[in-house]
């Protein structure tokens, strides 16, 4: 559920392209800004049908509307063995903090959420989505337009990529879907020095974007949110999710305002050279600390961070013989 949500977020991006290619030639951008208003509104009123969570009715008392929506969401599910599940999380839980996140038995939960989030942008996928189409003029293409309209089949390509991880990632796992993507980056950074360095045409460097938009959205697109969901008890998602969020935006400006002056001061070899050894350390980052949740239901994920970031003995663990047992 959680990649079909990266999907339409690339899906929208590369649609953005296309309409910005088309209108271009109005010299508009009133008009193309505004058009943004037409799917918020769709959202807007599709948000308004939106339930509850289960979690959060039983939070607040609503244990038989709690079942009915477990029940309705999945069928198949026990619905009352889900709900004795949630019961006996939130009877653990007290309101958490942001404190909380980098003390005691969650400190290794707060360090790698918070770097990961901060790992996803510095690595440099806005640089590519907010300067593709100057990066592709940069190295030979004369049209704009033709610049933008690359830029949008490129998007496309990311939008298959996630396609391939919501019907892999249940069965290869998190980690390995994770690390695939961030490998990809890694050759497509090796691929873009050697474009810039070597003078190679424009069609490398245009296969060099491509790579690692496909990387990208295959390993970090489709998997950061999932991990932010899952790497919390209920008290302290929403503040693991809010940190995650506020590196994610921090290292997105330092991106936006460095690397166009890097480009032009260091070179483009340099310059992803850095992403490079950027998405390396990214690499060892995850094989690290990130767990692998597959399978697993969230109060088993639970045990893991209360256990300082390793599986309790699953002989022990109600949970894991009920996980075996579905």
């Amino acid at each position: 559920m959680l990649v079909t949500f990266q999907i339409a977020t690339t899906s929208g991006i590369a649609i953005a392209y296309f309409v910005g290619a088309a209108l271009a030639s109005t010299e508009s951008w009133r008009l193309i800004l505004s058009l943004s208003a037409i799917p918020a509104l769709i959202v807007l009123l599709l948000v308004v049908r939106l339930p509850d969570t289960a979690r959060w009715l039983m939070m607040n008392g609503q244990r038989e509307e709690a079942v009915d929506l477990l029940r309705r969401v999945n069928p198949d599910m026990d619905s009352e063995r889900e709900a004795e599940l949630i019961e006996a999380d939130l009877a653990h839980e007290e309101k958490g903090s942001f404190a909380e996140l980098f003390q005691g038995r969650f400190r290794k939960a707060g360090i790698f959420v918070v770097g990961l989030g901060f790992l996803v942008q510095i690595t440099g996928i806005n640089a590519i989505i907010y300067y593709s189409p100057t990066i592709i003029q940069d190295v030979g293409v004369t049209s704009a337009t033709g610049a933008i309209v690359a830029t949008g089949f490129v998007q496309v390509a990311g939008v298959i990529a996630e396609v391939v991880a919501f019907l892999v990632v249940d069965r290869w796992g998190r980690r390995p879907t994770l690390l695939t993507g961030i490998g990809v980056m890694a050759a497509a950074n090796l691929l873009l020095v050697f474009a810039y360095g070597l003078g190679l045409s424009a069609a490398f460097t245009l296969i060099g974007i491509l790579l690692f938009t496909v990387g990208f959205s295959f390993g970090y697109g489709s998997l950061v949110w999932v991990y932010a969901s899952e790497s919390f008890p209920a008290r302290l998602r929403t503040q693991g999710g809010s940190a995650m969020l506020t590196s994610d935006l921090f290292a997105n400006v330092i991106v936006g305002v460095v690397f166009l002056s890097a480009l032009g001061a260091l070179g483009g070899s340099l310059t992803f050279g850095i992403f490079l050894v950027l998405s390396l350390f990214a690499i060892g980052f995850v094989y690290v600390l990130a767990p692998e949740t597959k399978g697993r239901q969230l109060e088993e994920i639970r045990a893991y961070w209360y256990n300082g970031g390793s599986w309790p003995d699953e002989a022990e663990s109600s949970t894991g013989r009920e996980a075996r047992t579905r």
